[in-house]
């Protein structure tokens, strides 16, 4: 994770006298940064996807059978290789691990500037609903969260820049930032109508830049946002950016019939 951030202050310093700053890759790991332990039966709906056995990203159980994630932690992998965790706070141990049995990344899905960063996954079995394991509810299409709300995101990413990820799920409160906001902090990027900020400008540090990558943002008892993308890590000019889920809300259903 150090090289990718050295390598990211790299680019932004060899092009900022051009007035333009390269895009950063996104993290597929992401971070959560000032959060705090939580436990999956605060937050029942958020899992584990492993790739060949290691975690890769979160997500976010919508019923028995399909999970909700970012399109870049799915893209070009064979759903094979996939499984998800549910039922646990721990990553990487207990709960049940249920493999994938079909993924589908939005077909708009661009790796460029991480448009539609949307992927929904289909489960081989149905996952048991208890204490343990609940679905999030998702919004309706008119349902446009905007600021001043506030959101929480979960996760397993590291606590700080640099540092390890931690064993035990993470949780932190995020306020939504307006979209006129965000498009001009990233003025040399592309915020587009199908993502959404969260952070708090101009201060940044104890909270979040970035959870985990396909990882929930929830406000209100619905998810909203997908984890995708951002420049740093709980940078103060800089929000975490995150899909919005009542952009591709019709897309969900249009797959999951939800």
């Amino acid at each position: 994770m150090k090289l990718a951030l050295i390598l990211g202050v790299l680019a932004v310093l060899a092009t900022q006298s051009a007035g333009k700053i390269t895009k950063y890759t996104p993290r597929l790991d992401g971070r959560i940064v000032g959060g705090e332990n939580t436990t999956i039966e605060e937050y029942p709906y958020q899992i584990s996807l492993e790739y060949n056995g290691r975690h890769r990203c979160g997500g976010s159980v919508l019923s028995e059978i399909v999970i909700l994630t970012a399109a870049h932690c799915t893209d070009g992998i064979s759903a094979s290789r996939l499984k998800v965790r549910a039922g646990t706070s721990v990553k990487g141990s207990g709960g049940v691990l249920i493999q994938v049995k079909t993924v589908y990344v939005n077909e708009k899905y661009n790796d460029y500037n991480t448009d539609f960063d949307v992927s929904l996954l289909v489960l081989a079995q149905p996952l048991s609903f208890s204490g343990q394991i609940q679905p999030v509810a998702l919004p309706s299409v008119k349902e446009y969260l905007d600021e001043p709300e506030l959101s929480v995101i979960t996760g397993w990413g590291a606590l700080h820049s640099g540092g390890s990820s931690p064993s035990q799920l993470q949780k932190v409160i995020v306020p939504i930032v307006s979209q006129d906001k965000c498009v001009k902090a990233y003025a040399s990027y592309e915020v587009t109508e199908r993502m959404i900020c969260a952070g708090v400008l101009g201060e940044g540090g104890k909270d979040a830049c970035q959870g985990d990558s396909g990882g929930p943002l929830v406000s209100n008892g619905k998810i909203h946002g997908i984890t995708s993308w951002g420049l740093g890590c709980a940078h103060k000019n800089y929000p975490g950016v995150y899909t919005r889920v009542t952009a591709v809300r019709d897309w969900i259903r249009e797959k999951s019939g939800l």
